[in-house]
């Protein structure tokens, strides 16, 4: 067990860096939020290894060195990673998922452009789909082959709604866009209209387009919580219910991410966790509480079916 001045140091990471994740992860149980706190921090590490705005030169050799010190190859001095080196002990946390997401992060040195989804998603199994399986890995659920590919899911759905949400920043920051470029050719959006922070109706379109995609990966995360232990399950329902929210800001500012960065207040989680506890209890399973708490079934309704669901036109491909 991690010692708690180990995790506290994570969790104020956390809690800094991660306002919306940090609210749901205190509705987990003590030890996996302890756990989580340790997680987080760990991927914030290596995101301050690639997201300078005065590069390094040496990014790439030190995310090596912080790829073997996260596997235990080499002993590390920063109290974070010999805290994840224990949950990676404990919870048997896999190399590949290690590499995978090391790999994710080596791409955002050498790669700032994605053709189609294919590329955004082959990025995500590192940065996002890796991360929720060592979520899946430190809650250890009885069937977690099962569990495994909606976690894959929800992580790909948190990740692609902070790349819609901070598509202004990423380009102004890092000169990073992640709007793929089929989607940005099909709406005539270019990557110098991004730059310049011109919102028009096609971008609005590009925007509508990708909140539809992911709302479908959403609907297929949330359809695993049932697979989680059940002192899990409410806390990662939370979570899918305060990220989504994201949309309904995004639309609320007529999809003006560029020249701003939309963000929930603490007083409307505060709500919408009262409002998610009050469907979790009604409904009979998480899918059904999600469609009743989320705001994606209540908004962009050209991707809403008659009965709720999410039209299965914008699925992604696997």
């Amino acid at each position: 067990m991690v010692s708690s001045d180990k995790v506290e140091r994570s969790k104020q990471i956390q809690k800094q860096t991660g306002k919306t994740f940090y609210f749901a992860t205190k509705l987990l149980p003590e030890d996996i939020r302890h756990e989580t706190y340790v997680l987080y921090a760990f991927f914030r590490k290596a995101d301050e290894i690639v997201d300078s705005t005065d590069p390094d030169p040496n990014q790439g050799e030190k995310l090596e060195n912080f790829r073997k010190e996260a596997k235990g190859q080499v002993n590390s001095n920063d109290v974070v990673i010999q805290s994840f080196n224990e949950v990676r002990e404990d919870k048997d946390i896999r190399d590949q998922d290690i590499d995978a997401f090391i790999d994710a992060m080596k791409m955002d040195i050498e790669k700032s452009r994605y053709e189609d989804f294919q590329e955004v998603r082959n990025y995500m199994d590192g940065s996002a789909s890796a991360v929720g399986r060592m979520m899946t890995s430190i809650m250890n659920p009885e069937q977690k082959e099962k569990a495994l590919p909606h976690a894959t899911a929800l992580g790909e759905a948190y990740q692609m709604t902070n790349f819609l949400r901070d598509v202004g920043e990423d380009i102004q920051k890092y000169d990073r866009v992640y709007l793929p470029k089929s989607t940005r050719d099909e709406f005539d959006v270019s990557v110098e209209q991004i730059r310049n922070g011109k919102v028009d109706d096609n971008f609005k379109k590009a925007i509508e387009e990708e909140l539809k995609r992911t709302e479908v990966l959403y609907e297929e995360g949330v359809k695993g919580i049932k697979y989680l232990p059940e002192n899990c399950q409410f806390g990662v329902f939370v979570s899918a219910v305060l990220y989504s929210q994201h949309h309904h800001l995004i639309r609320s500012v007529d999809y003006d991410v560029l020249n701003q960065t939309p963000e929930l207040k603490r007083r409307t989680k505060v709500k919408l966790v009262v409002s998610a506890y009050w469907h979790w209890k009604r409904a009979e399973n998480p899918t059904e509480a999600f469609r009743r708490a989320s705001s994606i079934y209540r908004d962009g309704d050209e991707g809403i079916t008659s009965d709720g669901r999410i039209s299965r036109e914008f699925e992604p491909s696997n």
